[in-house]
Parts: structure tokens; C-alpha cells; sequence
């Protein structure tokens, strides 16, 4: 008679997966860079051109009201040029700049607002840079996909064994990032014009560009005992 070999009683089996969750979705918030400049001879009249042509910029951005959700200050300069040649400290000149950040929620004003700064004296311009919200339901719609992904696949591996889930013993967020769709951070465009044309020039034309929201999750489950 032969001994049959002993195996330990096993222990719950678990199953360990993996959920992602991606959507692309229209952009809630665009944001834009004005850098205001002035240079001259003279640091007052520098800085006298300089504090005009920043009252100008924030006062055009203003005019649009409700479809600016935040305008802020990001810094200001004024450099003096030293002379190219000659013994010393010879001074060329000065030179000054103000940058201005602005973010909008009202996209029909964005093309509309851009050409105008644009279109201002020493004015430069850069963006738009898409964006969602910080609160923006986007990213809850994208963890219930990744959520959902997971016990899918974990239902899915207990299947081919036979088995079930019986509980969740844990679910951790690996990540969530919202990326443009298309086109890495940062991408945008920059305009410099000075204002010299009567008449004002035909708004841009801009297409908002879709974000694309990615959130993991990694979750363990024990199963029931597989049918092997």
C-alpha cells in the first residue's frame, strides 16, 4: 500500500490586478502668458512706457469680465545695457518687462482676447495651454474606469480557474494625469505685433484641444477556491 503524499491545507488564494482608466475630454480652462515690454535711453522713460503699456494689457484682459477667471502678475524688470564698447561703465540704454498670466473659462472670448493683446505695442504672447480644473469631474469619471477595469480583470482571472471573488482585501491609486491629447505640456503658440494697422485684425480662430485623463489603480482580491 502506498503512502499518499500530504499537502498543507492552502490558504485563501488571492488574485492581484491591475486598472486603468482613460478618457478624452474638452478642456475647461485656457490659460495665456503677456509679456509687456519697453526700452529706451532713459530709466524713467523705460519705466513710464513700461507702467503704461502694463495698465494697457491689464485693462483690455478686465474688459472681458466673467470670461477671465484669474489674472496675476508674474514678475518685472528693468535691465540696464551696457555699451558694447567703451572703457567703464557706459550705459546704453534700459530695457524693462512685466509678465502677466491670465486664465479663461469663456473660450468664444479666448481668439478674440489673444489677437487684441497681440496686437498691442511691444506686446508678446504666448499660449494657449489647455487645462482642466482641479476639481473637474473628469478625473472621479476616470478612477470609477479604473476601478471598474480592475474587477473586471480579477473576475475574469478567478473565471479561468474555476472561482470567484469572495472579498477585496485592497484597491491603492497608482496614479492620475491629466496629459493634452496630442501634444506635450507646455505646446502652445507666441505672438508678437506691434500695433501699427487702423484697423483691428479678425480674431484667431482657436480649437480647444482635448485632455486626456489617465488614472491606475492596483487592487487585491481573494477568491474562492479554484476548480484546478
Amino acid at each position: 500500500m502506498t503512502q499518499q503524499q500530504q499537502f498543507p491545507a492552502p490558504e485563501a488564494p488571492q488574485v492581484t490586478v491591475r486598472g486603468e482608466g482613460r478618457l478624452e475630454v474638452e478642456p475647461e480652462l485656457a490659460r495665456i502668458g503677456v509679456s509687456v515690454r519697453a526700452r529706451g535711453t532713459g530709466r524713467d522713460a523705460v519705466l513710464a512706457a513700461l507702467t503704461g503699456r502694463n495698465a494697457e494689457a491689464v485693462a483690455l484682459v478686465k474688459s472681458y469680465g466673467d470670461a477671465v477667471s484669474k489674472l496675476e502678475t508674474g514678475a518685472l524688470s528693468i535691465t540696464p545695457e551696457q555699451a558694447k564698447h567703451g572703457r567703464g561703465e557706459r550705459l546704453r540704454g534700459y530695457q524693462g518687462w512685466v509678465r502677466l498670466s491670465a486664465e479663461l473659462t469663456d473660450f468664444t472670448a479666448l481668439g478674440e482676447l489673444v489677437t487684441r493683446l497681440a496686437d498691442l505695442e511691444w506686446t508678446e504672447v504666448d499660449g494657449p495651454w489647455w487645462a482642466l480644473r482641479p476639481d473637474s469631474p473628469a478625473y472621479a469619471e476616470a478612477r470609477r474606469l479604473a476601478v471598474r477595469e480592475a474587477v473586471r480583470r480579477a473576475r475574469e482571472y478567478a473565471a479561468a480557474l474555476g472561482g470567484s471573488l469572495v472579498a477585496l482585501l485592497e484597491l491603492s491609486d497608482t496614479g492620475l494625469d491629466p496629459m493634452p491629447f496630442g501634444q506635450p505640456r507646455g505646446g502652445g503658440m507666441r505672438m508678437a505685433f506691434a500695433a501699427e494697422a487702423a484697423d483691428a485684425p479678425a480674431p484667431l480662430d482657436l480649437e480647444p484641444q482635448l485632455q486626456q485623463v489617465a488614472a491606475d489603480v492596483a487592487a487585491r482580491f481573494v477568491m474562492s477556491p479554484p476548480t484546478l
